[in-house]
């Protein structure tokens, strides 16, 4: 007996800026098969060098912590995650090798300016 891979949907959302610094990605919905390929875009605007975040929230409960990069070049991973902090780029783009259907929730892609002490942000359901 043989079972077909089920479907990951994500969505994308913008959530806005504050005092200059932001992030962003597209707006919009986005469905995988199980297994596949997971990139979401997350490119910054900000003065200096934030600290980067990626939050998830699963459904009923609030966010929490996924990946956290300080610096240029930083690359953090979880539980199959990574994203690197580029900032010739300016982006923190989430990446997963192989997705699966628990990994259905929203993805928030942060920033926050120590010095200046601001933050944005922006999600993504999965």
């Amino acid at each position: 007996m043989s079972s077909s891979p089920g479907l990951v949907t994500v969505i994308l959302f913008l959530l806005g800026q504050t005092r200059g610094d932001s992030v962003s990605q597209m707006d919009g919905q986005v469905t995988l098969l199980e297994g596949a390929t997971l990139t979401v875009n997350c490119t910054y605007s900000a003065i200096g060098y934030p600290t980067l975040f990626w939050y998830v929230q699963y459904p009923g409960e609030g966010p929490q912590l996924l990946l956290k990069a300080t610096k240029a070049n930083d690359k953090g991973t979880n539980e199959g995650f990574e994203a690197t902090y580029d900032a010739k780029t300016t982006s923190f783009h989430l990446e997963k090798a192989s997705v699966q259907e628990s990994d259905a929730a929203v993805y928030h892609c942060a920033l926050s300016d120590t010095v200046r002490e601001t933050a944005g942000g922006a999600e993504h359901k999965l």
